[in-house]
Order: C-alpha cells, then structure tokens, then sequence
C-alpha cells in the first residue's frame, strides 16, 4: 500500500486501535506523514484549480468547492482512489477501527477533492446518515490534508465539537500529509472556521467515505445537519435551525415515497 508502514505494522495497528477507541469527543485518530515518500508532495503540487471541480457551494453555512471529476485531475490522484477503495486498505481499517465491512461507494459519495480559497468555510454540522440512493450506512470520513507550511493565522483548522454544541473540544491543522479519520454519528459535529489566505493559496484535502450495509441501532434517514455556534448572530441561529429543519424534513418525506435525492 501507499501508506507509511508505521500504520500498517502490528504494532502500529494497535496503537491506533487504543487511539481510536479513547479519543474525544467521539472516535478519531491523526496520523502524520501518512502516505509514503514524495507521493503526497505530488498530490500537492498536482492538485488541480478551483476552477476544474466539478461543484461549487456559496451559501449560509458552507463556502467551498469540491468535485468527484477524477478524469480531470493528474493520474496520481486516481492512485489514492483506487487505494482507498481497495480491500487491503478497507480490512486494514476496519482492523484499526472495528468496524467490520466497510467499503466506499463508486460515485461522488466516496471520494473525491475538497478545496476552498480565502474566506471559505464549513460551517459545524454533522453528515448526512443514510447514502441518498443505495442506503447504505455512512460510517467513516476520512481526510488527507494537502496544504503545504500551513501557518496558525490561516485558520481553517479542522474543528470537532462536543455533543451538545457548547465548545470546541479540539482543533486539528489541515498540514500536509496529515490524515483524520473519524467515526460518523449523530454527535459527530465538525467542520472548520473561515480561512485568511495570501492571494493563490487555498485548502486542499482528498476526501473518502466509508460505509456498511447494515447499522446497529440506525436512525431513520437523514441530510447534512448544520448548527449554528454559540457565537453567531441571533439572526444566523434562528435561519439556520430554520433552514436546516425544513431541508430534512422536505429531504425525508421525498425519500419515504421513493424519490431519489
């Protein structure tokens, strides 16, 4: 595999394995210098412009671009694909993680690129629970940060908040080469403050998401739920709720009568 040996060794599995299972404020692991070599040096230098992905948001709660066009994007990037969708890497995480069976969708619900260029954000959320057509179990993300000399004053830490939307309970700097995985559940709420940047930089990450066919205790379906934070505006809390409620509400009752979203 592409990945650093350090991760994939005995002895590095269940040093991951104790990281995962005690991490707050839910199941998480950071590893650095992820990927082997120069592999990730190439992703950086590759990484394609805003401009060729593929989808592109600009609203209340998300201002970013991301895109599952891999045709477009230098060969290396299918690598990393092909990688994180392989049986090899998906045992080896489900060894690291205990969560049996997981695989990743072949469409844009996988894999793909997350970018964003000065003053984009993501706001808190958690992710939507159920895949929109084949209804499977989301279970994992994974984050592979692509952004080379990340400064402090950039911003556009990854940030995990506690289950109650209170406080940010830790903050994680999108350095290059630096891979988050992460369990997903309905407390699982993350995301990251706006960006300052110089003129030409953005923040670059390679996506995957890993599902199974079946979930314990599920809930029913489910979109994106954004929240707003303690310190927004009254005016952003009150459209946000608003927003957020109709949008699942709407999202739900069309996939209860079979429409797909």
């Amino acid at each position: 595999m592409l990945v650093n040996s350090q991760y994939t060794s005995p002895e590095g599995i269940k040093a991951l394995q104790n990281e995962f299972n005690t991490a707050f404020p839910y199941r998480h692991i950071v590893m650095d210098n992820f990927l082997v070599g120069e592999f990730a040096q190439t992703l950086h230098d590759q990484f394609p412009s805003i401009d060729k992905l593929n989808k592109h948001y600009k609203g209340l709660n998300e201002h970013k671009s991301e895109g599952s066009n891999f045709q477009d994007f230098h060969p290396a990037f299918t690598e990393v694909r092909n990688l994180v969708m392989s049986k090899e890497f998906n045992n080896w995480l489900a060894e690291v993680t205990g969560i049996a069976d997981i695989f990743v969708t072949d469409d844009k619900l996988g894999t793909g690129l997350h970018q964003g260029g000065d003053g984009s954000f993501l706001d808190i959320h958690i992710d939507f629970n159920i895949h929109s057509t084949l209804d499977v179990h989301r279970r994992l993300n994974m984050l592979i940060y692509l952004n080379q000399d990340w400064k402090e004053e950039y911003g556009g830490h990854l940030e995990m908040w506690d289950a109650k939307m209170t406080k940010c309970e830790k903050k994680v700097a999108p350095q290059l080469n630096r891979c988050v995985v992460f369990e997903t559940n309905e407390i699982s709420y993350h995301g990251y403050s706006k960006v300052s940047l110089p003129e030409g930089l953005t923040r670059k990450s390679f996506y995957t998401y890993f599902y199974t066919k079946e979930r314990v205790g599920a809930s029913g379906y489910h979109d994106t739920v954004f929240k707003a934070k303690p310190t927004d505006t009254t005016a952003k809390k009150i459209t946000t709720s608003l927003k957020e409620t109709t949008k699942n509400f709407i999202k739900a009752q069309l996939k209860k009568i079979g429409i797909k979203l």
